[in-house]
């Protein structure tokens, strides 16, 4: 998808009359992107991640009511009107998309990547799950599940990942340090020397 696409034409074309008209101003909207990218998810989604790697009582209130487990972190920013956490197990994989447009939880993944919202993902994630999964590195043995949730207005999902193997010397804040967003979208899983980058 071009990098000038309607969509990325029209945005910046409405930010500059934003700031011609002297209703925002540019160090407004770095604040913005800042605040979603570095301080309001994906190290959110990857708090609750590790808080469930840790603690049995609350893996199960997430996988229950995703929107009281966002809730019980008190959050700020973002929207999460109906959060549902799926889990990724041994015999199951789960991935994330939104068919229709890009609804996503803002609130715990931070801002969607480019590659969320291109129609190719978008299509493609229903049609050959697999070999969308397989382009980005994760190949999944032929007998596990493949399970595709698609995102809408009225409810956002997320990936519960699997926790690696060789992780249980670490505690809660190291293994949200070992949670990457795509991991929490279902196209990457999580390893024990991943470092968080690109978040």
């Amino acid at each position: 998808m071009s990098d000038t696409s309607i969509p990325a034409l029209r945005a910046e074309a409405l930010e500059s009359l934003l700031i011609e008209k002297g209703l925002l101003s540019e160090a407004e909207i770095d604040q913005t992107l800042e605040f979603y990218n570095e301080r309001v998810g994906p190290m959110n989604g990857a708090r609750m991640v590790a808080r469930a790697w840790v603690d049995e009582d609350f893996r199960r209130r997430m996988l229950a009511d995703g929107t009281a487990a966002v809730d019980e972190f008190k959050f700020v920013g973002g929207e999460v009107q109906k959060l549902v956490v799926v889990e990724n197990t041994p015999e199951v994989h789960n991935m994330v998309v939104c068919t229709l447009c890009s609804c996503y939880p803002w609130a715990v993944l931070g801002l969607p990547p480019k590659w969320y919202k291109d129609p190719a993902y978008r299509s493609r994630s229903v049609r050959e799950p697999r070999a969308v999964l397989a382009e980005f590195g994760v190949e999944l043995d032929p007998d596990k599940e493949v399970r595709v949730w698609d995102s809408s207005a009225e409810v956002r999902y997320m990936v519960l990942p699997e926790r690696p193997a060789g992780t249980e010397h670490l505690d809660e804040r190291a293994l949200a340090e070992i949670v990457s967003r795509d991991a929490m979208i279902g196209v990457a899983v999580c390893e024990s020397s991943a470092v968080r980058q690109g978040l």
